[in-house]
């Protein structure tokens, strides 16, 4: 063949390629991870695109999550919505709210013609997206637990096992700073870490009507003695640097990863941070229990996000949307994608298969989070929270607890006036809504 006949069927073929690709109906999905978690959702559309030819899936990165909410429901004002939108899972109610906006997914995918059973999933990860009848309004995606991550090394030292209550942390604190460590303990997200997840794992109400599950006209519960009495200790462990505070989310971490402190409540999602971080042998293990409060724990509840469908585009782009969160839920996808994040499997043959690759006795700890969410069969304190305006109560909770910290006011006063501020919040949401 000669050059320019080689020239003109290249030529050809590319055309017939662009042709094809207009052909597909794009699929366009706004998410907030950044980084690595970012180039795993990269990879994930592409292998869906490349296993079928008619749809085609279009990531897109549009902030942090707060942002990339922002941006959907912005974009769905003026008609220019995606198909799929990552929304973290206090931004549920404001979800919910937007009524027209949202297409649950349950009835998407029942409308798609897309095989789909709730059972498969979860139960701690599905319920907390759930109906009170049982339908599942997003599909989970990136669902993690806070766990309490150790420095193995720094509590042999101590000559201290791993806690698995709070008079244990408090003795391990003392024990690897009486050995020379800067810290005893740390905590990251305080308000999802200490009094969100310790009421669910204690069986203590957030607040009524089902921690919101059961209606938006809910109040806040959270500053009753168990919760107070926790956190006035917490406050009293500052003493000695038994216990340090190192700001809000992850900011934290590095007192961890450094070995400045033993022992850190953080999200299980961290693993690959930690592991490729830390030169010293750690591991992970279940919330403490504060024997006061409970004889045994309830179960935790997740953090991190879920995909919501937004109404508005062609019933075709709906069925590759079904097919293309069909792929994503599938064991080996969602295998990797547990194994590659620290986030938890969102159905139990995912996490079946991840035993069966060996990946738990491999990594030790690895599964403490699914442990954790499956402990128990929720209960209506332990399902999760539901509550409006929760981004800006959360806001809220931070400002409090970090007067508390700096010694400004005790544990009584920084809940009191969490709860009286939150509930203004409430109010002002459940205004919006009817």
């Amino acid at each position: 063949m000669t050059f320019t006949k080689t020239l003109l069927a290249s030529a050809a073929a590319t055309a017939m390629m662009a042709s094809m690709a207009a052909a597909q109906t794009e699929i366009h999905w706004w998410h907030a991870m950044g980084g690595v978690n970012g180039e795993l959702i990269d990879e994930m559309a592409a292998e869906f695109n490349a296993s079928q030819e008619d749809f085609t899936v279009i990531p897109t990165y549009k902030g942090n999550y707060t942002e990339t909410m922002t941006a959907a429901i912005a974009a769905f004002r003026a008609g220019e919505q995606p198909h799929l939108v990552q929304v973290f899972e206090v931004g549920t109610a404001t979800m919910m709210a937007a009524e027209g906006a949202i297409y649950p997914v349950q009835q998407m995918m029942e409308d798609a013609g897309e095989p789909f059973d709730g059972a498969d999933y979860l139960p701690a990860v599905v319920s907390y997206y759930q109906t009170p009848e049982g339908e599942l309004l997003s599909m989970p995606f990136n669902s993690s637990t806070p766990v309490m991550w150790y420095n193995a090394d720094a509590l042999d030292a101590a000559g201290v096992g791993v806690p698995t209550t709070w008079d244990e942390v408090e003795a391990a604190a003392r024990a690897v700073v009486d050995n020379g460590m800067e810290c005893g303990l740390s905590f990251g997200w305080q308000s999802w870490v200490m009094v969100e997840n310790f009421s669910a794992w204690h069986n203590i109400a957030m607040g009524t009507q089902e921690n919101g599950f059961a209606g938006f006209d809910t109040e806040f519960t959270f500053n009753n003695d168990h919760v107070v009495n926790r956190l006035e200790a917490i406050a009293a462990m500052q003493d000695d640097n038994l216990f340090v505070y190192g700001g809000r989310r992850g900011d934290s971490l590095p007192l961890f990863t450094n070995g400045e402190c033993a022992m850190w409540m953080n999200s299980s999602a961290y693993y690959g941070s930690i592991n490729g971080q830390v030169d010293f042998e750690f591991g992970q293990t279940m919330l403490p229990l504060d024997t006061d409060v409970a004889d045994a724990p309830q179960n935790s509840i997740i953090g991190g996000a879920t995909l919501w469908a937004l109404r508005g585009h062609p019933e075709e782009d709906y069925r590759g949307l079904a097919q293309f969160l069909t792929y994503i839920s599938s064991p080996e996808v969602q295998a990797r994608w547990h194994q590659a994040t620290g986030y938890v499997p969102i159905t139990t043959a995912a996490a079946e298969l991840s035993r069966e690759q060996g990946f738990y006795d491999e990594n030790p700890g690895t599964d403490v989070a699914i442990q954790q969410l499956s402990l128990n069969e929720p209960t209506p304190n332990s399902r999760g929270i539901r509550f409006g305006n929760y981004v800006q109560v959360r806001d809220v909770i931070n400002e409090e607890l970090e007067a508390l910290w700096a010694g400004d006011q005790t544990a009584q006063e920084a809940m009191d006036n969490a709860v009286a501020r939150g509930n203004e919040l409430l109010r002002r949401f459940e205004r919006s809504v009817n």
